[in-house]
């Protein structure tokens, strides 16, 4: 290909070649453009099945891409400001996981914090590497955990200097920053990389007033989920790297896990969002946060209702806040957010992103319409007014800092026993238990089981939370560690 522009897209303009080639497939997939499964081609369309193809040489090779797809990817990189990035397939889980595998290894220690995404503890089971805790600050209001203090994650780095890394979320789930840049330093100051789980960023790289993205903070590594704010298909993601990092070991890395079947619909979709934002993204994420600024406003107006934004800013651990996030506090009106999100889907078919025990969150996007907002903020209205209680009895969210006993990967694949949950306190547990979304682990490997965190659980799954994690799927067994 002659000059690159954010105006191309190459994987999507070789399918278009592609296309026109009328090429016969006497390769996978096995549908061979639909003909194989036509119920499959008439729910996807005949564009889509098309598409489908496997990776060839016109197609390049998602292993060791050296032609259209290597082209995307240095195009992703120029714009989102990284030295390198990689087109990812496997969700940000995928792209979180080769990040941390790409720095840590057994017996290193990574410092985190504790409320990250399954996929980073999945990540340390993987790899064998030791968290380092730095508990975040929790709001006693809100029930929701904070950023990282910066003075917290100095004592971190003080208590642990053979530390190999620091990793940050940017933001969390609710919208809360830490003070990226600060950390960043400390880190190099003290020969650790910085990593940042950017799997609700990736519009801090394209809008304007909104909080400073990873590699603008100069942060050695992100995981970007382009699924997420910026537009492209379920399960495609973005692994961006700075200069520091080394671009073959990080493709390494991501080929220990990564499928050799890269899907050219992910992919393509990555390379069309991308140059969608690169071209378009300025005025796109001003749209989105002129939207949640107007239902932040009107759901305040409702009464009961707490929509909350920058004036929870304190300079440490809410550094910044990311005003495209529609978080809002529920147990005012005397209900859970959980219960909030069954009705909003039950009653008035709208489907938010998630509730927990105080609070629901309404992803706002490139792909919403001003109808669509009044139509929330009506019905959370009529919430109110036809559900609306006292809220005596309601349980405030809350951060339990864990006490962590074995290491999750020797947890993990320990020798274990199952028992009935109530059956488990003071025991070593050995699997993940969390609420899904957000993701966050109630419990992780290796932790011991307390009595709050089993009365935290049992109202979790009372309130109606979405459990995931365990082997028993109703969460009414859990495997513990044999004889400890």
């Amino acid at each position: 290909m002659g000059e690159l522009s954010q105006a191309n897209a190459p994987i999507y303009e070789a399918l278009e070649k592609f296309k026109k080639m009328r090429v016969v497939p006497f390769d996978v997939p096995g549908h061979k453009r639909g003909r194989g499964n036509p119920e499959l081609a008439a729910l996807l369309g005949e564009k889509c099945v098309n598409m489908d193809v496997n990776s060839m040489k016109p197609l390049d090779n998602l292993c060791h891409p050296i032609s259209v797809i290597r082209d995307a990817e240095i195009l992703a990189a120029e714009a989102f400001g990284a030295a390198h990035a990689f087109l990812m397939v496997g969700g940000t889980t995928s792209a979180v996981q080769s990040m941390v595998l790409s720095v840590v290894k057994s017996g290193e220690k990574i410092i985190l914090p504790r409320n990250v995404h399954r996929s980073v503890m999945g990540a340390i089971v993987l790899c064998g590497a030791v968290p380092v805790y730095v508990n975040p600050e929790c709001d006693p209001k809100l029930g929701i955990p904070l950023g990282m203090s910066v003075s917290a994650v100095e004592r971190a780095i003080k208590a642990n200097p053979d530390a190999k890394a620091i990793l940050v979320n940017n933001p969390t789930y609710y919208g809360i920053c830490s003070d990226l840049r600060s950390i960043v330093k400390i880190a190099h100051e003290h020969n650790m990389l910085c990593l940042a789980d950017e799997a609700h960023g990736t519009h801090f790289y394209f809008g304007e007033n909104l909080p400073v993205s990873a590699m603008a903070a100069g942060a050695d590594m992100a995981a970007v989920s382009m699924h997420k704010s910026g537009g492209s298909l379920t399960q495609s993601s973005l692994l961006l790297a700075g200069p520091a990092m080394s671009e073959g070991h990080i493709r390494q890395i991501i080929n220990l896990t990564q499928t050799t079947s890269g899907s050219y619909l992910l992919l393509s979709s990555l390379d069309i969002s991308r140059r969608n934002l690169a071209l378009r993204g300025k005025e796109a994420f001003a749209g989105v946060v002129s939207l949640a600024e107007y239902a932040r406003s009107e759901i305040n107006d409702i009464g009961g209702y707490y929509a909350y934004s920058k004036e929870l800013i304190n300079g440490d651990s809410i550094f910044d806040f990311d005003t495209t996030k529609l978080s809002v506090h529920t147990l005012d009106i005397g209900l859970a957010g959980i219960e909030v999100y069954d009705l909003l889907r039950d009653e008035y078919d709208i489907q938010i992103e998630f509730g927990d025990l105080g609070n629901i969150l309404a992803y706002i996007s490139i792909g919403d319409r001003l109808r669509d907002i009044e139509r929330l903020v009506g019905a959370l209205a009529e919430v109110k007014r036809r559900f609306g209680k006292s809220k005596a009895g309601l349980m405030t969210q809350e951060y339990i800092e864990p006490e962590l006993a074995v290491s999750p990967q020797a947890a993990f694949y320990a020798d274990k026993e199952s028992l009935p949950i109530e059956e488990t306190e003071g025991r070593i547990c050995s699997e993940f238990v969390m609420c899904y979304p957000p993701g966050i682990p109630i419990l992780a490997p290796g932790e011991r089981i307390t009595r709050r965190i089993l009365d935290y659980i049992s109202y979790a799954k009372e309130k109606g939370c979405s459990m995931t994690g365990p082997e028993d799927a109703a969460i009414e067994r859990l495997n513990v560690l044999k004889g400890v």
